[in-house]
């Protein structure tokens, strides 16, 4: 009898171990489950950004796969500035697009993080929410798009992206930053970087400068001087009172071509595309007609953003003007203004006093100091 008790004693205890196993191994879940509630409320949708469409420019066109929300730009703007996706962490965004002189590049040629020199010039960045193409060559149809080349370009950052994305998920701050941004169950991967890095450089706008605010002088008390006056003149209407040369390729408010247009501007003399160093557009599409053919960079904060062209051959602003003035050369596929207007004539703008001095003049009204000051674009490091 007492060793029957005695088994019934053990059965009982062991059944009771058993229980508060099983009781155990629930709690556990239902913790793990909790948790995972936990993060699903920690992740809310994320809030829209509100983005200002600037007096006189049209509606940007944003993709309805990556809209703007506060999260995701926060995102943007630290990666932006992180050098964790570059080789050995050596090198940012900004390394090539400082935003001291409107993100551009103070080298003809941007450095990479081995020290080689690239082939082309760092594009300013501003405004991108208004540009359908990307690149001197128009060869990034989306700016997400273009954001991926730099990062696994073994000249420029060097870095293997699924390497780029281990390194982000290592990160527990990405982690969650990430996780605010695009939800929990969004993989961080070069995706989901290049739209966070995308949405941050779509709200870098720039359209405070003195020449936008004698447009609403109303408002700002702002004017023009005569001598920037007589430069905006000779800008937009030399020589025939209608349509100037400058305004041609760099049309308001973004003083760029509106619809991305791609224009051989005589920097060179050539007959067939052997001769060129670099074929431009052409070397994207592959047509002939394309040969040569540039992005016609916006003129915004152009004070800042030398040296210039595509190749940054030209150190100042009064060697851009003599160029167009003296030294366009031809090639078949030469813009027809540049043909007929420039081609061999640089007289009729320099018949006019201090003409080259009054433009830019007014060219440096195009610098806009709020937009390179503003905090809210600088590293949050």
């Amino acid at each position: 009898m007492k060793v029957l008790n005695r088994r019934l004693l053990f059965i009982t205890i062991a059944l009771f171990s058993i229980s508060l196993f099983w009781l155990a191994c629930e709690t556990d879940l239902a913790i793990q489950a909790t948790d995972t509630l936990i993060d699903g409320e920690k992740y809310p949708l994320p809030t829209p950004y509100n983005f200002v469409v600037p007096n006189f420019f049209p509606q940007p066109k944003f993709p309805k796969d990556n809209p703007l929300t506060v999260q995701g730009v926060q995102l943007g703007r630290h990666l932006f500035y992180d050098p964790i996706l570059s080789k050995e962490g050596q090198m940012n965004c900004a390394g090539c697009h400082a935003p001291n002189i409107a993100f551009s590049d103070v080298t003809a040629t941007s450095i990479g993080v081995e020290g080689i020199a690239g082939t082309r010039n760092s594009m300013p960045l501003f405004n991108l929410a208004w540009t359908p193409q990307f690149l001197w060559d128009g060869s990034a149809v989306t700016l997400e798009e273009q954001i991926l080349n730099p990062v696994h370009d073994p000249i420029e950052m060097h870095l293997n992206w699924k390497v780029a994305a281990e390194k982000l998920k290592a990160e527990p701050k990405y982690v969650v930053m990430f996780g605010k941004a695009f939800g929990a169950n969004t993989p961080i991967d070069s995706t989901s970087t290049a739209k966070a890095i995308a949405q941050f450089l779509r709200t870098m706008v720039s359209a405070s400068s003195k020449f936008d605010k004698a447009l609403n002088a109303q408002e700002t008390g702002v004017q023009l001087s005569d001598k920037e006056l007589n430069g905006f003149d000779i800008f937009d209407k030399f020589p025939r009172g209608e349509f100037g040369h400058c305004q041609h390729c760099h049309k308001r408010p973004l003083f760029s071509e509106v619809n991305d247009y791609f224009r051989n501007n005589g920097l060179d003399a050539w007959e067939t595309k052997e001769d060129l160093n670099d074929l431009g557009l052409g070397g994207h599409t592959g047509l002939d007609s394309d040969m040569g053919k540039f992005k016609a960079a916006s003129l915004r904060n152009i004070e800042l953003t030398g040296p210039y062209m595509h190749d940054g051959r030209f150190q100042t602003l009064e060697e851009v003007i003599d160029f167009y003035m003296f030294e366009v050369q031809e090639s078949p596929t030469l813009d027809r203004i540049m043909k007929t207007e420039f081609l061999n004539s640089g007289e009729p703008l320099l018949i006019q006093k201090n003409a080259k001095e009054d433009l830019i003049a007014f060219l440096k009204t195009l610098t806009d100091w709020d937009f390179v000051n503003d905090t809210s674009f600088h590293s949050p490091f």
